[in-house]
Formats: C-alpha cells, sequence, structure tokens
C-alpha cells in the first residue's frame, strides 16, 4: 500500500458530565479527517491493527478533574482520544524496526499514527506457547495482567493463607487477578463478584474461584456476607461506589484494600456519585486502603510480571486463550460504541476492538 499522508480520528468535542454520549446535539466524540505529518529520525509510522478498551480513558475526557491531580495529561478537547493499541508499522525511520513489525503504543483513536520508536514496545516472542498477539494487550498486557500482578502482590500483598475478593472478576483486570490470587499464590479462598449469572458461572468453573457473587442479584448483600463468613483479608476493588462501602465491612481488621478502579463511579459527577459512608470501618478495623495504576509499574517491575506470569502460563496455572478476552471487530466509525460497552457489561475478560 501506498504511504498514507492523512488519518481518520476520533477527536473529543464535548466532555461529559455523566455516561458519554454518541449521538444527539451534544455528542462526546467527533469523527474527522486531519494530515499525517512526515516521519522523522526514530519514528515509526503505523497502521492500528487493534485498540485497547480500559474504564480508566473516561477519567482522562472529565471536566471535573483536576489535571494536577491525575496521573496522565487529560484529553484536551477537539483532540484525538488516547488509547493503547497494537499496531503494524508501515514505514520506518528508527534503526532495529522494520516495515511489517507488530509493535505497542499509544495511536489513540486514529487508523495511522506516527509514534516515537523510544516509547513504543515491541511484542516478546514466547517459544513454545500459542498465544494471540492481542493478549499483550490484556492479559499479558500493561492495563490486564501487570496490574493484576501488581496489585496483588505488591499493593494487597496477598499471602496463601488469605481470603479475597476480587470485584469486576470477570474484566480484564479483575479475572486475571482471581486466577494469580488462586492458583499463583495459593490464596486460601478467592471470591468474585461480577454482572450476571453467566459471568458468575465463567469465573468460578472457568477462572477457578471458589465462589462468585452476582451484584445484580435480589440477593446480593446476603449472598456476600455468607461468601464472605469471617471476614476476608484481602479486597481488590475494580468498581468502587456501593460494592466498595459494603466491603469495607467485610475486611478483617488489619485488612488490605488494593483500590484499582471506580468503574461504578466514572459517570457520575460529584453530586451524584456514591461516595464512602462507612468511612468508621477503616479506622474502626486499623484498614489499609491504598490506590494505584498502571504506570506504577513501567519498566523492570513490569519486565518481572510478564516474566512471571509467562511461566504461570506454562505451568498451566493462568489460562491465556480466547476465552478471557473479547474482540469485537468494528468499522473505524464504530470505535467509541465498542468502547462503551465497557459501562454496559458488554465484555468478559479483555475488551479489545478490532479496526476491519
Amino acid at each position: 500500500m501506498s504511504i498514507p499522508t492523512e488519518t481518520r480520528q476520533w477527536i473529543l468535542l464535548n466532555q461529559p458530565t455523566a455516561l458519554p454520549t454518541l449521538s444527539g446535539p451534544s455528542p462526546t466524540f467527533a469523527l474527522t479527517t486531519a494530515p499525517l505529518n512526515p516521519s522523522t529520525e526514530n519514528q515509526l509510522l503505523v497502521q492500528t491493527l487493534y485498540l485497547s478498551n480500559d474504564p480508566g480513558q473516561r477519567g482522562w475526557i472529565s471536566p471535573t478533574i483536576d489535571p494536577a491531580r491525575l496521573y496522565i495529561t487529560p484529553i484536551p478537547l477537539n483532540t484525538p482520544m488516547n488509547a493503547r493499541g497494537l499496531c503494524k508499522i508501515l514505514h520506518s525511520r528508527a534503526p532495529g524496526w522494520e516495515t511489517g513489525d507488530l509493535v505497542l503504543g499509544y495511536p489513540g483513536w486514529k487508523e495511522y499514527a506516527v509514534l516515537d520508536a523510544a516509547k513504543c514496545e515491541r511484542i516478546p516472542e514466547l517459544e513454545g506457547l500459542d498465544v494471540g498477539v492481542t493478549q499483550f494487550l490484556g492479559a499479558l498486557g500493561l492495563t490486564g495482567g501487570m496490574t493484576a500482578w501488581y496489585g496483588i502482590h505488591e499493593v494487597a500483598k496477598a499471602r496463601p493463607g488469605d481470603a479475597v475478593v476480587v470485584s469486576g472478576a470477570a474484566g480484564a483486570t479483575g479475572s486475571m487477578v482471581v486466577q494469580i490470587a488462586k492458583h499463583v499464590i495459593g490464596c486460601r479462598r478467592v471470591v468474585g463478584i461480577a454482572g450476571g449469572a453467566e459471568k458468575c458461572k465463567w469465573v468460578t468453573e472457568y477462572l477457578g474461584a471458589d465462589a462468585c457473587v452476582d451484584y445484580k442479584s435480589a440477593g446480593f448483600v446476603e449472598d456476600l456476607v455468607r461468601e464472605t463468613d469471617g471476614f476476608v483479608e484481602v479486597y481488590f476493588d475494580n468498581v468502587g461506589g456501593e460494592i466498595l462501602d459494603l466491603m469495607l465491612t467485610r475486611v478483617k481488621c488489619y485488612g488490605r484494600v488494593a483500590a484499582c478502579g471506580a468503574v461504578a463511579e466514572y459517570n457520575k459527577d460529584g453530586k451524584t456519585g456514591y461516595g464512602i459512608r462507612n468511612w468508621f470501618e477503616i479506622i474502626s478495623n486499623r484498614i489499609e486502603v491504598r490506590g494505584f495504576i498502571s504506570f506504577d509499574f513501567l519498566g523492570k517491575g513490569a519486565e518481572e510480571a510478564t516474566r512471571e506470569m509467562v511461566r504461570a502460563v506454562r505451568e498451566g496455572k493462568i489460562k491465556v486463550d480466547a476465552g478471557n478476552e473479547t474482540v469485537v471487530e468494528t468499522e473505524f466509525e464504530g470505535v467509541p460504541a465498542t468502547w462503551m460497552k465497557l459501562f454496559e457489561g458488554g465484555n468478559r475478560g479483555k475488551l479489545i476492538t478490532k479496526l476491519v
């Protein structure tokens, strides 16, 4: 193919105060066409093949977040939506990077992008393992497996004798936390929280959790209390809101909470968010609550986590296959709609956009 000189892209048109909207008088995003700047020395011209969909992206476009308090530069209005992706090099001006190579980087919601080679990563070669490349956006990627590994080991400090509860257990990070806690660390009991009977069945039968509680069930509170009888040492939180507040009453004295996400709160403003009502539980029971993000784990820590996860895959302790990802074939016009499935419970494992 000829070298492209322009690209279609999705830009942030309006900052949403609630659930992003894709149509109507004030859509969150707009599809535009923009010229591509010619690549310069040590840059790569790439074609986006797959896009990572992550709940945390919602915070990047919020009008209520102070930029000085955000771990990444917020997305300005009328600029492309940011996203991690798996790309193919169309033209390289960087030594050691060849046309046709696959790379991981941040192309954003663009068909084509010019990336600094220094900010891109190669797809690791895993000899003897049949692992699809999309797994490096999810189960073996930064915002899936590596976040799970770091969070359950270094933040929650889970040990074999611990009982662990994982919310968002059917999601990209939560599904990996369940497997790592149960099959790698060997925690004595692992309980998932997920939405719907089908997802809960998947969490127990496929991932290997001891139990999974359906937060959509009318008996959710009673079920959770029953499955956490005697309380738990660790809670890995991916959702925030009411479930976090409830779990503060189920964590043991001196227990640990790893605060990884708040998907239940991302589409609410400061007036409608649930907040925390059981704060005294933290004080009374000396509970440690620590927030973290995937970027905390870049560099040496990420490399070590990848090696350990690959070892666990080889040993059959962690499943990394088509069963733990949801890949949605999407025409470029549908990129925002696929991303919105994150907030509809439309994925099992990692949600990935495959551009077609």
